[in-house]
């Protein structure tokens, strides 16, 4: 029988598979033989003892490598007779659409919804643009100096430009903000003769006005550790005497009262900000603005920096320092903010003083200082989830100024806010507070013997309708409007209406 030396040479092309599968075992069976019958071609004779031979159980290993081996050999050879098989014919796949998100007045976040994507997109680079729309309608039912022809509606609109450096490469914790304001109506005061606006939302004094409201640079700095802020700035309500549960005249509380200590001096005026905030529960902020700046040089087109670099170099000096509380309770953490703050006014000022008729010369001052302290903490929360804000917050403010020259020398407010009050309603807010503004005792005995206190309950409750809308009604109770003892008692009522587009 031939013995092939090759692989190659095993195969016959005339030969079918099974055929040349036996012919391979028929070869190697040839091949191996001397080796398992001791180096002799064919079988061993019955009863004849080969010691030479491998014994059997070897043999068949040796048998089995050796067939896996030529095999091996022989099966890719076998193989390359044959033509691979063409791959079955795949169908393309469409590509896949893209997602549009539908516009939904229940859920969107703002009225004209995303612009299909349009302005997520541009806030990712860097852009952002907010309008809100806050509307007031308001009466007088009873008391004060008029109650004839009170109801009143106002509004005020907010064109919000918000630039971030750091998004676009530029400026890292870099950042710029404009805001313009569009206000038309003048509220109830002169109808009540009370020392504040009762609806701090309309009080531009009855004309349709359009303003560069605010615009500053701001810069961050470790990580938030450091803030700064150079430009127009409004000191309170934005930047010191916050407070979590009353610093929000669009749908918190909205008598004046309630948004800011009354006995210091508000300025919106060019100036700088700093805050500093060492640890996660300290933070020390001060703040200089122009004191001489009015709304007026605004209207004239010079926005403050005619009185900002012309006149004496003079600044309303503001200082305030905080520390945040988280209490335990069953239900998780009780966050709660306490600060204390005091500020220097530059300006002269007028002794409050009996001049007699005009007989005796005015007298002035200059370097008014007071102080003030604020404070929030929520005190009882619904569930054990971190995430719902839901519960009661408490909040207390009061305030001090030189009674000399200022009407107003004391000044307290307190109340309570909470989230959630009804079952299925977890986003709206229920609010209740007490204000009073005492008048200087200087002033009730050298002017006017009926100057005493003025008082403002308020409660108000917070419907939000849709992510973009809050409606708000609400009821104020002002005593002593004026704080003259002889004024009549005013209940006022009224409704707010807030729209982010």
């Amino acid at each position: 029988m031939e013995r092939a030396g090759s692989a190659e040479s095993v195969l016959l092309p005339n030969l079918s598979e099974e055929e040349q599968r036996e012919r391979t075992q028929v070869l190697l069976f040839d091949r191996l033989s001397p080796y398992l019958n001791g180096g002799r071609h064919g079988p061993i004779p019955a009863g004849e003892e080969v010691m030479t031979a491998i014994p059997q159980w070897s043999s068949r290993i040796m048998v089995l490598c050796a067939s896996a081996l030529l095999l091996s050999q022989v099966a890719p050879a076998a193989a390359q007779d044959k033509a691979p098989p063409s791959p079955p014919e795949v169908a393309a796949l469409p590509a896949p659409e893209p997602e549009v998100e539908s516009f939904d007045l229940r859920t969107t976040k703002r009225l004209l919804g995303d612009f299909g994507g349009a302005r997520t997109a541009m806030e990712d680079a860097g852009f952002k643009f907010t309008f809100i729309l806050g509307n007031t309608t308001s009466i007088n039912f009873r008391g004060g100096l008029n109650t004839k022809n009170t109801i009143n509606n106002g509004s005020r609109v907010f064109y919000i430009f918000e630039t971030d450096f750091e998004k676009m490469g530029l400026v890292e914790g870099g950042s710029f903000y404009v805001r313009l304001l569009q206000e038309w109506g003048d509220g109830l005061r002169d109808d009540l003769g009370s020392l504040t606006h009762p609806y701090y939302l309309i009080a531009s004094g009855g004309e349709v006005s359009f303003d560069l409201d605010k615009w500053w640079y701001k810069q961050t700095l470790f990580d938030g550790r450091l803030e700064f802020r150079l430009g127009k700035l409004l000191n309170i309500v934005d930047l010191l005497d916050r407070n979590a549960y009353a610093a929000n005249y669009l749908n918190q509380f909205s008598n004046q009262v309630f948004n800011y200590n009354s006995t210091i001096p508000a300025a919106r005026a060019l100036g700088a900000y700093l805050k500093v905030q060492p640890t996660d529960w300290l933070y020390f902020l001060t703040m200089a603005v122009d004191p001489y700046f009015s709304q007026t040089s605004c209207s004239h087109g010079f926005n403050g920096f005619d009185t900002a670099f012309g006149d004496d170099a003079h600044f309303l000096g503001f200082w305030e320092i905080g520390a945040t509380a988280k209490f335990k309770s069953a239900n998780g953490e009780l966050p709660g903010t306490y600060r204390a703050g005091w500020w220097y006014d530059p300006r002269t000022k007028k002794v409050i003083f009996d001049d007699l008729g005009g007989l005796r010369a005015t007298q002035e001052e200059s370097g008014d200082v007071g102080f003030y302290v604020n404070f929030d903490q929520m005190v009882w929360k619904e569930n054990d989830d971190a995430a719902d804000k839901q519960g009661l917050g408490v909040f207390g403010r009061y305030g001090y100024a030189h009674a000399d020259v200022n009407a107003v020398s004391h000044f307290w407010s307190a109340g309570a806010s909470y989230l959630g009050p009804i079952p299925s309603r977890d986003e709206d807010v229920l609010g209740f507070g007490v204000a009073q503004s005492m008048m200087s005792k200087e002033l009730r005995e050298e002017v006017n013997s009926l100057a005493d206190r003025e008082t403002v309950y308020e409660l108000f409750y917070a419907i939000k309708v849709a992510p973009w809308c809050v409606i708000t009604p609400d009821l104020q109770v002002i005593t002593n409007p004026g704080g003259d003892k002889n004024a009549r008692d005013a209940l006022i009522g009224g409704v707010r209406v807030k729209i982010v587009f």
